[in-house]
């Protein structure tokens, strides 16, 4: 299976042989290019063209982050992605057809839900407030806005049950508290994770249907990685704060805003996500234990069936809604 490598110290990527090679004032270290699904870089990192060329070849995407662990940009091997224009077409067609992106978007909220009510029940938490929420409305930017009520009602619920930080609300670009810099680099991680699986499966990552397409963003990994962060962004929170105290201020430093110091609160926070999105979890269809990770590539499988005919019914639901014991 291959794996993520998370770069958290500045240098460069470069090709000896048929060997791609970090290297800075610390040294050099080999990376395994054939067991790699992507690299992520959370220091300023140079690639050189021989890198590029091996990393297109072998279908191995950069993601580079700033210092707050705000995503940045990609690149991304051209022929990388699985190509299909039927499948481009249909999704287009959804797009503009205002009763079937209208169906589409109200699945991803209603996946949003579960999520969210599946980890806090997890820690037997009062979630009324969640579910009592109707995911309904007359258009996706209705929608939006059940969103933000759901995501609203879950910060609330989320800050307390966090036992050694304060969580009071949601903020960013720069996020000023350690909570708000752990869900920011948790969500970057997880936006690009999506998009790396988006592009195995046909899908176009810029034809969203929840949030609205913009450019230089990939807006569908917006819709994707929205259904999964309560039960691996916010779990790895919980664990890494609640547990053992993994994370700690010393983990942390200030400018206008909070961050990861310079490599400590990254090599505690990366990996702990990395396992969370690995995790294997009950496929309810398959009948067999899947990765996380995989099972975004599956919701991805889910919506092109859908796009030719076949229901959606995500795989994160219950009922035709969020089966979150998969979860």
């Amino acid at each position: 299976m291959k794996k993520p490598v998370y770069i958290t110290q500045m240098g460069v990527l470069e090709r000896k042989g048929n060997t791609l090679f970090f290297e800075n004032e610390n040294g050099k270290k080999a990376i395994p290019v054939n067991s790699t699904s992507e690299v992520h870089c959370f220091k300023p990192v140079t690639l050189t063209s021989g890198a590029i060329k091996l990393l297109s070849e072998k279908n191995v995407p950069v993601h580079f982050y700033n210092k707050y662990g705000y995503y940045r940009g990609s690149y991304m091997p051209a022929e990388g992605g699985q190509v299909s224009g039927s499948v481009v077409i249909r999704q287009a067609e959804h797009y503009l057809d205002s009763e079937k992106r209208l169906y589409i978007a109200g699945q991803f909220v209603k996946g949003i839900k579960a999520s969210m009510l599946a980890l806090l029940k997890s820690y037997r938490a009062d979630a009324s407030a969640i579910e009592e929420v109707p995911v309904e409305g007359e258009s996706p930017a209705e929608l939006m806005g059940v969103e933000s009520t759901l995501w609203k009602e879950f910060y609330t619920i989320f800050g307390s049950l966090l036992k050694n930080f304060e969580f009071k609300e949601r903020n960013r670009r720069p996020p000023k508290d350690e909570v708000n810099a752990m869900i920011s680099y948790g969500n970057s991680v997880l936006y690009t994770v999506a998009l790396s699986e988006i592009r195995k499966t046909y899908l176009h990552p810029a034809i969203s249907f929840l949030h609205e397409p913009l450019e230089r963003r990939y807006s569908l990994a917006l819709d994707f990685a929205d259904i999964f962060k309560p039960v691996t962004v916010f779990r790895v929170i919980l664990r890494l704060v609640n547990r053992g105290g993994k994370i700690k201020e010393e983990h942390f430093e200030r400018d206008v805003g909070v961050m990861f110091n310079r490599e400590g609160g990254l090599r505690v926070f990366l990996p702990e996500l990395n396992g969370e999105l690995e995790r294997k979890v009950l496929h309810p269809r398959l009948k067999r234990n899947v990765s996380i990770r995989y099972l975004i590539r599956l919701e991805g499988y889910s919506l092109v069936r859908h796009l030719f005919g076949i229901r959606l019914t995500p795989l994160c639901g219950r009922g035709g809604d969020v089966r979150h014991s998969c979860l």
